[in-house]
């Protein structure tokens, strides 16, 4: 009797602990696979839980779809669903991928982005790497109650884009974008930077206007600080900048390569040889580098420059007009030897 009641426990105990290891691997054992080395599962806003079962269907080996469904519901995954971009790089367990879709442990985007022109341009960036596309991103930069509280205008507000890589969630709107990039814009406009700005006579916006000029006319980085004290005189002296690439922004033609008179004649507020001072904006997204150039630009008494006629990307440094008209007709001599007319 003894043994046969030990027996029954034995074999009582040898079943339930073969029932927990099967329960064991079916819920915590590899039954999960990426699709090559990596699969992308993309949750929209308010997405529902059947859609995002036909996605995990479609983009990963499943082992058991029932039980993977089984366990989410168990889990209250269908009142948890979070949006996102989730990049299953690796085999997991049914548990572990529910875990990492209910608690939104979704993947960072990185975005860089440099040598943007227009809000167009930016948007265009944005909307190929996060859930809002290019028509949300440009409507809300139309708006200007989306930032006029924060001291941005529709003509300066690409100055709250400081070039770089960030980190977004896919799912980031364009409001949320924006108070991402304000919160950049204000952590690189530090104290050290603020104070370089007050004892120019200009605000941040005004230096990343004149920035953006000054990354249109440098085609070498070393030139920036000089540029920048020759635009910086000028202000002083209330003389209009006369900048050809603010010429350029207002015929909306960056391809032009010589300014002739008859552009000179178009009525923009952005044509610096008619109005003195900055224009009403940046040109475009300024560099950091010039943004810094302006900040420490050179102190020295230049009133002018000029492009070397041997395309060096150099220029010469003028203090009166007669000596900068000629570094200039040397430019343009050589412009019309090398049949450059437009």
């Amino acid at each position: 009797m003894k043994r046969t009641v030990i027996s029954i426990f034995t074999t009582l105990a040898a079943s339930a602990l073969i029932t927990v290891l099967v329960l064991y691997r079916l819920f915590f054992g590899i039954s999960v696979n990426p699709v090559g080395d990596k699969s992308t599962i993309y949750v929209p806003e308010k997405a529902l839980y059947g859609q995002v079962m036909d996605s995990l269907k479609a983009n990963l080996v499943i082992k058991n779809q029932k039980v993977l469904d089984w366990l989410a519901q168990r889990k209250r995954y269908p009142d948890l669903v979070k949006p996102g971009k989730y990049v299953i790089d690796k085999s997991l367990s049914y548990n572990e991928l529910i875990n990492i879709l209910r608690g939104g442990k979704q993947t960072p985007v990185k975005i860089t982005f440099n040598n943007m022109r227009t809000l167009n341009d930016l948007a265009g960036r944005f909307g190929g790497q996060i859930e809002a596309d290019s028509v949300q991103f440009m409507l809300f930069f139309s708006d200007p109650g989306n930032y006029s509280r924060d001291g941005f205008s529709p003509e300066n507000i690409i100055s709250v884009f400081i070039p770089d890589t960030y980190e977004f969630y896919w799912n980031t709107g364009a409001g949320k974008l924006y108070n991402r990039m304000l919160k950049e814009y204000r952590k690189f406009w530090n104290r050290e930077r603020t104070q370089k700005s007050d004892a120019i006579n200009l605000i941040p916006t005004e230096v990343s206007t004149l920035a953006s000029i000054i990354d249109e006319e440098a085609l070498k980085r070393d030139e920036m600080p000089a540029i920048a004290g020759v635009y910086i005189n000028r202000l002083k002296r209330g003389i209009p900048l006369q900048a050809d690439p603010t010429i350029k922004f207002a015929i909306n033609d960056f391809t032009v390569s010589r300014i002739l008179f008859k552009h000179l004649e178009i009525d923009s507020p952005y044509n610096t040889y008619k109005h003195a001072g900055l224009p009403p904006g940046p040109i475009k997204c300024p560099s950091i580098e010039a943004i810094d150039a302006v900040l420490n630009a050179e102190k020295h008494d230049y009133l002018f420059f000029a492009a070397k006629p041997d395309f060096s990307g150099y220029h010469n440094f003028s203090r009166t007009l007669t000596e900068h008209n000629r570094y200039a007709s040397q430019y343009q001599r050589e412009l019309n030897k090398r049949r450059i007319f437009r």
